[in-house]
């Protein structure tokens, strides 16, 4: 076991990462690069961090600042739940006064899993328990050997066990930064060099040829196609916008007025359609036009399919009231999902 953990060190000490976050033992700022990486690779991850820090440098100014901003400094990561959390665990850690540093106090912040709350409590405070993400499921899951699904109770009870037998715990910050760095770089997902690697000698999926098969998931998840159209509604300098606040994608960020369908809706049947009529029964429709067909934006579940129409109302007429009337320049301001963010471009475009 000793020889497997030494052999990632050795590794790591010559393959290792040059990354921000590594070269400090406070935990905000190790709290803060965990939870961009949640759902983001390293590539995109870096800048926002980089960013993210210039602006929110501490708790404290994480917490005094407005969720609008925050969010708008997380726009372009995705899974906007995490930026919800991370401010609102930031407000109590400011009431507190100081960061938790126990495992239970960190694991119950919002939004802190257990592998974020072990990633914190070993790379800050040192704290022998082993980290466990998707990279390192596929190290031991290779090296072990392992056949079971790791999607199932049985198959992370499995892992977890073998992840806290091969930590080296009198150096688990290093060894864990370790086996998550092999995991990213050299036993990768496909096509892994495994002629390179040092624990080939080793490697149970290597022996068995199993590698390409291993780690194992029981359950494929399904994706749902979900059908938007939306409108850039101008009425004189102003357009609409309002804040979506439903438990579904995007929660807290803002957009234009939607009408959802439950499939691809041709341009001459939009205006007969009865929530097209319902969205602008009292508005005097000057001019309507296509701006872009059929954008797909792909989610971890979901599928989204989305037009934007461009819509002129007459002035003389009042519409919206269950919208935001903005002046059309302060669109900037809010945060939006990246999708929304598209169509802001293509809106400012000149000829638009």
């Amino acid at each position: 076991m000793d020889c497997f953990g030494e052999i990632l060190i050795g590794w790591y000490e010559e393959h290792k990462r040059d990354l921000p976050w590594r070269d400090t033992k406070d935990p905000y700022k190790i709290w803060v690069s965990e939870v961009i990486l949640q759902q983001t690779r390293v590539v995109q991850g870096y800048d926002y961090y980089v960013r993210f820090m210039k602006r929110f440098p501490d708790v404290r100014s994480l917490a005094e600042a407005d969720e609008d901003e925050v969010l708008r400094y997380w726009q372009g990561l995705g899974y906007y739940s995490r930026a919800k959390h991370l401010h609102e665990a930031a407000c109590s850690i400011n009431e507190r006064g100081c960061f938790p540093s126990t495992y239970d106090e960190v694991r119950a912040l919002k939004g802190v899993g257990e592998y974020t709350a072990s990633a914190i409590c070993s790379f800050a405070y040192d704290m022998p328990v082993a980290v466990v993400d998707g990279n390192v499921c596929r190290v031991i899951s290779r090296w072990a050997g392992v056949e079971e699904p790791i999607d199932t109770a049985e198959g992370k009870k499995t892992i977890a066990a073998l992840a806290e037998n091969l930590l080296i715990k009198n150096d688990s910050a290093r060894y864990n930064q370790a086996i998550m760095d092999f995991g990213a770089l050299q036993c990768v997902p496909f096509s892994p060099r495994c002629d390179a690697c040092p624990l080939v000698e080793t490697c149970a999926a290597y022996r068995k040829k199993l590698v390409a098969f291993l780690p194992k998931k029981r359950h494929k998840q399904s994706v749902t196609h979900r059908y938007f159209i939306y409108f850039h509604v101008r009425f004189g300098e102003y357009t609409f916008i309002y804040k979506r606040t439903d438990k579904d994608i995007w929660r807290n960020l803002y957009e234009f007025p939607l009408m959802e369908v439950e499939s691809e809706l041709k341009e001459e049947d939009l205006f007969s359609h009865p929530l097209f009529r319902r969205l602008f029964e009292n508005a005097q429709v000057k001019s309507i036009r296509l701006v872009e067909k059929n954008v797909k934006h792909v989610l971890s579940h979901q599928t989204i399919h989305a037009d934007l129409y461009d819509v002129l109302l007459d002035e003389s007429k009042e519409w919206g009231q269950s919208f935001m009337k903005i002046p059309e320049s302060d669109l900037y301001k809010f945060p939006v999902s990246r999708l929304i963010s598209h169509f802001f471009s293509l809106l400012l475009k000149p000829n638009n």
